[in-house]
């Protein structure tokens, strides 16, 4: 009672230490957000002030040089002028610095800059009269403040020396993002003048902002709003700007848009149906593989729980979680599961409260939602009761007291909590004879509970004679009741309950080491009951399954090759079949007889590397784990795989489909073959991570992005087969992140990390392009650059430019796929040019989608997942061809169904708001009358067979639409043709 109390007092501490720091929370969100407020008045205001003074310059100089005027050269940010055209690149390394300044930093700033200009306003001098006349800009003399007037005498004189004065540059560079400043070092004995230089280029800039509002009623002004992307018409044409962690970043309208004001962006027509997933989570989690009667195996990765039928090769996919899914446990009817959750944070920074769901697994229903707010990490093992028929869950929260609580998960209600130990809790499980028996082990412990109405009483388990080992791995019951355990050390201990001790005594009845076996060279990880009463152990270090008879002999053994790593789980399959899964994310389907068969495969680390075939429906991956894998997106199979001496991070298929390059972390590529694998060409280019590979149009070049902020170009010969080096793009400051080809081959443009848009003249030596407005009408043959004015409205409010990581348009020109960081994968109309454009979102991933790539005829979008080291591949469905059939094609029977008869407008698809969800079918859409008949069949299977769709039942969160559209993206459309490809 004592140990139950203590839990209660320690949970009530818990949830109120959880109240504060969630207020701690809100609060810096809201001191953040208005610090960027700040910022973005800042740069907005210093925008508005380098206009004034670069028009004041040029027309005063104009009339001091004879009418002749300084030319204007258009960077990145804008127009501006002439002053220093010797310079050979733009860079923007001090406008990100200022722009990211941590909050403390920028108050000081601030509060400096006010007492500055005070200080410089009580020791100006009366102003020269030759300042007082009227400015060529202004229609009237300005009343401009003392501050002013002192600069201008210094100006006009630096001026006329033709040099750049360094007094405007701190702000300047905040705004605009011009040149690097002349001297990039100032002595120190000039620190205190620059100060108050800085100073009284603030004061200027807002008095001269005040005294010409009624002539610059610009709409950059009201860029307090962190989410505020402007349209201005200007002198040198007509643009959108947008601001990115307070920094302005410009974008022209291309000439065929008459009038932007009639510009709109709607919800794209095409849906995203997920069709498969690739890979598996068994190099962290154990236990996570069973057969389900219904000839599906059922796993997890990322936040989906899959059911794999190998034999018709199929794939039905659980999509309620929102997070991780860590665990997984069996209901003993065989049909309900409930998996488990870790604690996450959506795109907002809001808790997502780690939980179990349990759901059906014949209709994918979700049947209960436990544990909202009792977690507190996440769920690290589950079990339900097997002496009850499973009317009772047990779970283990994964946070230093490692809390075990007990379930009426049918209820929702909570019967059982105390705290279990300090240490690993590697496993839960109930006692499939005595309902009053809860057994947990895990580091250096195993613990035997007594569960009796809402209290548990703990008696642990004493080696005694027995070495105690470091971690009790697994547990397993046997036919007589008694327990087996497999340890660290490779050792079976089976635990007899004492008969000295009566059930009626006080506290749980003691179990006793009655019998040791050496079972394995290093630990026993898993160990699985066959139906036959016989167990099955799967070693760590000399990864073998060994079968034990009824005596604990060993009847046969088995050794799982090296490449598939060292064994996590392993179950009981059909016949004498038995299932395994590695820590190198394999599932393998064995026997003794005739050994293993991969079934699941993926890779190990973090994603990033994505290209597809320019004519094949495969596609290619690779990520840090150093293996380059090609799938086939049609029969769902690896075609071949290589392992690459360094982590690898881009990727590119030449057009002619001949071979692949393949970019890595240390500047080093590799270009393969994309038949034999063999070794094409090795090339370097610095000694920093490669962010790109782009093969022009016609395959003539390839362009390799780098992070030390160089664009190389190459020329290709003999369809990808003979490199030589062309020439090297300079003028980024920050290293490059996306890049797209002309058609003509003719120019780049690409994206760098501190949200420049630049673009790149090719034929004459690489050039940039310093006049941005003459590239607004090229038409790029590819879009992946996430900074533009054809795909800006995919940016999300308040974004900080690093929320997207990956952007592409389909061939069709119809949408847009992004990969954000937030594990979603979204949908956009193509162009997206307005504003927090709506799209569709949808939720498998459980970390930053990394990349995202249609196949080569649309049918198919691929994405990558960057901690979960998932590939998911979305089908692309025509919202006029979902059907209300196909969710209730009959499951006794391959058939079709046609439609003879016009239905009813499409229903909305129905969507989960209440975590207390009753069983139902997956939202559905009629069909229409002209909906073509499904064209793939239903797989002969039992009566209680789901058909291979991915019919799913989730969160609302799951499959959630932007916030201003319609809930209707989980549409259940096996069966449909996939979208037409382009012509």
């Amino acid at each position: 009672m004592d140990g139950f109390t203590g839990s209660l007092d320690d949970s009530m501490s818990g949830a109120s230490v959880s109240d504060v720091n969630d207020r701690l929370s809100a609060l810096e969100l809201r001191v953040q957000q208005q610090e960027d407020e700040l910022t973005v008045m800042k740069a907005a205001l210093a925008d508005v002030l380098r206009r004034l003074t670069a028009s004041e310059i040029s027309s005063s100089s104009t009339k001091k040089h004879g009418g002749k005027a300084y030319s204007m050269s258009c960077v990145s940010n804008g127009g501006t002028s002439g002053r220093k055209r010797d310079s050979t690149s733009v860079t923007r390394k001090e406008t990100m610095s200022s722009a990211a300044k941590s909050g403390a930093d920028r108050k000081k700033e601030v509060s400096s800059q006010r007492s500055q200009m005070e200080e410089i306003q009580e020791r100006e001098e009366p102003p020269h009269p030759k300042d007082l006349s009227p400015s060529p800009s202004s229609p009237h003399p300005p009343q401009t403040p003392p501050t002013l007037q002192q600069q201008r005498p210094a100006q006009s004189a630096d001026s006329s020396k033709g040099h750049v004065p360094p007094k405007r540059g701190p702000s300047v560079k905040r705004s605009s993002g011009m040149e690097r400043s002349q001297s990039s070092t100032w002595d120190s004995s000039e620190e205190n003048r620059n100060k108050l230089v800085k100073a009284a280029s603030t004061s200027r800039l807002l008095a001269k902002v005040v005294k010409n509002s009624d002539r610059h009623k610009d709409p950059v002004i009201s860029q307090a709003k962190m989410s505020t992307r402007e349209k201005n018409s200007q002198a040198e044409g007509n643009h959108i700007k947008m601001f990115m962690r307070g920094r302005p970043i410009t974008m022209f309208i291309p000439s065929d848009v008459e009038n932007y004001e009639d510009v709109r962006t709607e919800l794209p027509s095409e849906r995203l149906k997920l069709e498969w997933v690739y890979g598996y989570r068994g190099r962290d989690c154990r236990a996570n593989i069973y057969l389900l009667p219904t000839g599906e195996i059922v796993y997890f990765i990322a936040s989906v729980v899959v059911l794999f039928n190998y034999e018709e090769r199929t794939q039905r996919h659980y999509l309620g979680h929102t997070d991780c899914v860590k665990c997984l446990a069996i209901h003993p009817d065989k049909s309900r599961i409930a998996t488990g959750q870790i604690a996450g944070v959506d795109k907002d920074g809001r808790a997502l409260q780690p939980h179990v769901r349990i759901w059906d697994s014949v209709s994918l229903a979700t049947l209960q939602v436990v544990g909202l707010g009792t977690f507190e990490r996440g769920v690290g093992s589950l079990a339900f009761s097997k002496a009850d028929s499973g009317q009772h869950l047990s779970v283990i929260d994964d946070c230093n007291d490692h809390m075990l609580t007990v379930w009426d998960w049918q209820k929702k209600s909570k019967i059982a909590e105390i705290k279990t130990t300090n240490e690993v809790v590697l496993a839960v499980e109930f006692h499939p004879t005595d309902p009053n028996t809860i057994v947990t082990c895990g580091k250096s412990h195993i613990f035997f509970w007594t569960w009796s109405g809402n209290l548990l009483a703990r008696k642990q388990g004493i080696f005694g004679k027995y070495e105690k080992p470091k971690f009790v791995q697994c547990l397993a019951f046997l036919s007589t009741g008694d327990i087996l355990t497999g340890d660290s050390g490779g050792v079976l201990l089976v635990w007899t309950r004492s008969s000295a001790e009566t059930p009626t005594g006080k506290g749980p009845r003691a179990f006793q080491i009655s019998r040791q076996v050496k079972a394995h060279e290093g630990s026993v990880f898993c160990v699985c009951e066959m139906r036959s009463g016989t167990l099955l152990t799967g070693g760590g270090k000399d990864r073998k399954i060994v079968l034990w008879d009824h005596e604990l002999r060993v009847d046969r053994d088995i050794e799982v090759p090296d490449q598939y790593g060292t064994i996590r789980a392993v179950s009981e399959g059909k016949g004498d079949e038995f299932l395994v899964g590695t820590s190198r994310n394999f599932i393998l389907r064995g026997t003794f007889n005739d050994g293993f068969q991969v079934e699941v495969q993926g890779h190990t680390d973090e994603l990033w590397g994505l290209a597809s075939h320019p004519s094949r429906g495969l596609f290619l991956t690779c990520g840090q784990d150093r293996l380059v894998l090609v799938w086939s997106s049609v029969d769902h199979s690896l075609q071949w795989s290589r392992t690459l001496e360094e982590h690898g991070h881009c990727a590119d298929f030449h057009p002619s489909g001949a071979v692949v390059a393949i970019g890595t972390h240390s500047g080093k590529w590799y270009v393969l073959d994309a038949q034999t694998t063999d070794l094409v060409a090795i090339h370097t280019d610095g000694n920093e991570q490669l962010s790109l590979m782009r093969f022009s149009v016609d395959g003539g070049l390839l362009a390799v992005g780098s992070h030390d902020n160089f664009i190389y170009l190459y020329t290709v010969s003999e369809k990808g087969r003979k490199y030589s080096r062309y020439g090297k793009c300079t003028g980024h400051s920050s290293y490059i992140t996306h890049l797209d080809w002309s058609p003509d081959n003719n120019f780049i443009m690409s994206n760098s990390g501190d949200y420049e848009i630049l673009y790149w003249d090719v034929p004459n030596g690489c050039k940039l392009i310093r006049n941005r407005s003459e590239c607004k009408d090229i038409d790029w043959a590819t879009y992946t650059c996430v900074l533009g004015y054809h795909v800006f409205g995919v940016w999300p409010e308040g974004s900080d430019g690093t929320d997207i990581n990956a952007l592409v348009r389909s061939h069709n020109r119809k949408v847009i796929a992004l990969a954000d960081d937030f594990c979603k994968v979204h949908l956009f109309a193509y162009p997206c040019s307005t504003p927090k454009a709506p799209s569709h979102k949808y939720s498998a991933h459980s970390s930053h989608v990394t990349n995202v790539s249609f196949l080569y005829n649309d049918s198919h979008l691929i994405s990558t997942g960057g901690k979960d080291t998932s590939i998911m591949q979305w089908r692309l469905v025509e919202k006029s061809s979902l059907s209300l059939t196909d969710g209730l094609l009959s499951n006794s029977a391959p058939h079709r169904v046609d439609p003879i008869f016009a239905l009813p407008p499409p229903v909305a698809a129905m969507h989960i708001r209440d975590p207390v969800i009753p069983p139902t079918a997956n939202g559905t859409q009629e069909p229409c009358p002209d909906t073509p008949p499904p064209t793939k069949l239903a797989p002969p299977t039992s009566e209680l067979t789901p058909p291979p769709s991915d019919s799913t039942v989730s969160l609302k969160d799951s499959l959630e639409p932007s916030d201003d559209t319609p809930s209707d993206d989980t549409p259940s459309d096996e069966g449909l043709p996939p979208l037409t490809p382009p012509s």
